[in-house]
C-alpha cells in the first residue's frame, strides 16, 4: 500500500509532501487499518480551511481525500504526522 500525505497553506505557505509504502513493513497491518479509517472518514473535495491553517490531501492506492485544521480527526492527525514522519 501506498499512502501520500501533500500538506499546504500555513503561515509560510510552504507545501511539503511525503509517501510510505508499506510493503514488507512488519507493521504494514497497522498502517492498513489506519489508512482505511482516515479514507473512510475523510472528503472528496477540499473543505473550506481557516486562515493560515494547514490544507491536505491523503492518497492510498489512488483513492484520495482531503482535510484541513483546526477539524481534523485524531486517525488523520496521526496518519499525517507518521506519513511526515517516516516517510520520503
Amino acid at each position: 500500500m501506498r499512502i501520500q500525505v501533500r500538506r499546504t497553506g500555513g503561515f509560510a505557505g510552504i507545501e511539503r509532501h511525503a509517501e510510505v509504502d508499506t510493503s514488507g513493513r512488519a507493521d504494514a497491518q497497522e498502517w492498513h487499518a489506519l489508512a482505511g479509517r482516515v479514507i473512510a472518514s475523510g472528503r472528496g473535495t477540499p473543505p473550506v480551511g481557516v486562515p493560515d491553517g494547514f490544507a491536505y490531501r491523503i492518497t492510498v492506492d489512488g483513492k484520495t481525500v482531503y482535510c484541513a485544521d483546526p477539524r481534523l480527526t485524531e486517525e488523520q492527525r496521526t496518519l499525517i504526522s507518521r506519513v511526515l514522519k517516516e516517510g520520503c
